[in-house]
């Protein structure tokens, strides 16, 4: 990624979607601190893949939301003013793509700025 973008700041947003979470998920509208550890631990694998090379001057920073993914993701980009959103897809076809609905294609119809699809 910085091969081709070499970004001043990229920012790794981790979205809860309480929709989405089984019984034993840290309740997202308590005080609970399960959530916040969640998303550190989901951040720092992200990071960890992200190998950002020692010598650029890329700020790096980790933030994480409760909503729907897609929704989300397309009002963060629009409120902080991001140039570019990278997002991944698990990269499912066909009917389970149509049962399941692609947050990374909701994103990319809906995104103010570009989009880069990864899988």
């Amino acid at each position: 990624m910085f091969d081709r973008f070499d970004p001043d700041m990229v920012t790794v947003l981790f979205v809860f979607d309480p929709a989405e979470a089984g019984y034993d998920a840290p309740d997202p509208f308590g005080t609970d601190t399960e959530l916040e550890q969640l998303a550190t631990d989901q951040s720092e694998t992200v990071l960890a893949d992200l190998d950002v090379p020692t010598d650029s001057e890329t700020t790096v920073r980790t933030t994480h939301q409760i909503g729907h993914p897609a929704r989300t993701v397309v009002n963060y980009a629009d409120d902080e003013a991001v140039d570019h959103v990278v997002i991944g897809s698990h990269g499912r076809a066909g009917v389970s793509r149509l049962l399941l609905g692609s947050v990374a294609e909701k994103v990319v119809r809906r995104s103010p700025v570009p989009v880069t699809v990864v899988r």
